[in-house]
């Protein structure tokens, strides 16, 4: 059966250039796209494919699917671009593409499915009082149940080993790939330690002493992450050049160290609060330091990087006080702190370091 397509009648007149919904409709409905991603990370799908192609049937059978929809969830997955697909219905298999293997893929250390994980488990629900959190000034996440209040916004997430857990592998995927680039990109023939600030599981660490031999770093970090990180240097067996130190940087001295890097953090934090931790490395660094600051830096114009926004307005449901910023705003209190000159280092996506130096 022949098919045709419709085109519009113009009735010989000059139109007005075409307008489409499109984007406004791919926008206001992403959540049906971010859902089927998170579901099927949840699934461990993307892990489970890293083996090799398989049927609908397999992968119904293998993580619990029912028939129903089935199809359609995975080729779901297909035409967004997360899945390759050889076939159709019971004859098709279903592999994943180059970065769904090299990212989502939990065996290997590129793995950034953390931060997805959390944003499934948490952020989620949080985001859904949005309006409330814009209305109000205040945090939607668990500091607005919380029984009592410390000032800290991660005292909540730290009592439950589970949600901290969850939390620190979330930091590190979100920034892994920033990490490898910064260790690769980064000038360190000058220096020969590092002090990685609020450094979770010790990955930035991990990646600067894999790519940077000479160099022998701290992860800093809270009692409760101690344990963890130095697992996890462990099974990189890289115990003899990173070291985990457990302190809070708001209540003692940083680690004195030729760089001092803070990756997520600044943006965690109010005004004053950056100015003070930004003061802590200062006073960490010897002349020529640097300090690095690797966050989802908003480009000066504000409209170019929609990543860093949504990142502060994600500051704005988890935490009291804290918000993203431009790279002239780094600037600014870099020179109040005390520091001669910045440079901007771009790094990996929406990621870049914002560097200070001493």
């Amino acid at each position: 059966m022949e098919t045709t397509t419709l085109q519009p009648k113009t009735n010989g007149k000059q139109t007005a250039p075409h307008l489409t919904p499109e984007h406004i409709m791919q926008i206001g409905m992403g959540f049906w796209a971010s859902k089927t991603l998170l579901a099927a990370i949840k699934f461990d799908l993307f892990t489970i494919l890293a083996g090799g192609k398989l049927t609908g049937g397999e992968i119904k059978n293998k993580i619990g699917l029912h028939a129903r929809s089935l199809y359609d969830f995975l080729d779901t997955l297909v035409a967004l671009g997360f899945l390759r697909r050889e076939g159709l219905y019971e004859t098709a298999e279903y592999s994943n593409t180059p970065e769904t293997d090299f990212f989502l893929d939990k065996n290997k250390p590129a793995y950034i499915g953390g931060i997805l994980e959390m944003g499934n488990n948490r952020l989620y629900k949080y985001w859904g009082d949005l309006e409330e959190a814009l209305t109000t000034g205040q945090p939607q996440n668990e500091i607005k149940y919380a029984t009592s209040d410390t000032g800290n916004p991660f005292d909540e997430l730290y009592k439950d080993p589970a949600k901290l857990r969850e939390f620190l592998n979330a930091m590190t995927g979100v920034q892994m790939g920033a990490f490898m680039s910064f260790a690769k990109q980064f000038d360190f023939s000058n220096y020969k330690t590092l002090t990685d600030a609020g450094g979770s599981i010790g990955a930035l660490s991990m990646q600067v002493a894999l790519n940077q031999p000479h160099m022998h770093c701290t992860s800093f970090d809270l009692a409760p992450v101690k344990p963890l990180a130095e697992d996890f240097i462990n099974k990189h067996h890289l115990s003899d050049r990173v070291e985990v130190k457990a302190g809070d940087f708001f209540k003692e001295a940083l680690p004195k160290s030729d760089v001092i890097v803070m990756g997520n953090i600044l943006h965690d934090w109010d005004e004053k609060e950056k100015l003070q931790l930004m003061k802590q490395a200062y006073d960490a660094l010897p002349e020529g330091g640097a300090f690095v600051c690797i966050e989802s830096v908003i480009d000066n114009e504000r409209s170019k990087n929609a990543f860093g926004l949504m990142m502060s307005l994600n500051m704005l449901v988890e935490t009291k006080g804290g918000f993203d910023f431009t790279f002239n705003d780094f600037d600014d209190w870099a020179h109040k702190t005390g520091f001669k000159t910045t440079e901007w280092l771009p790094l990996a996506g929406p990621t870049s370091a914002a560097i200070a130096y001493k």
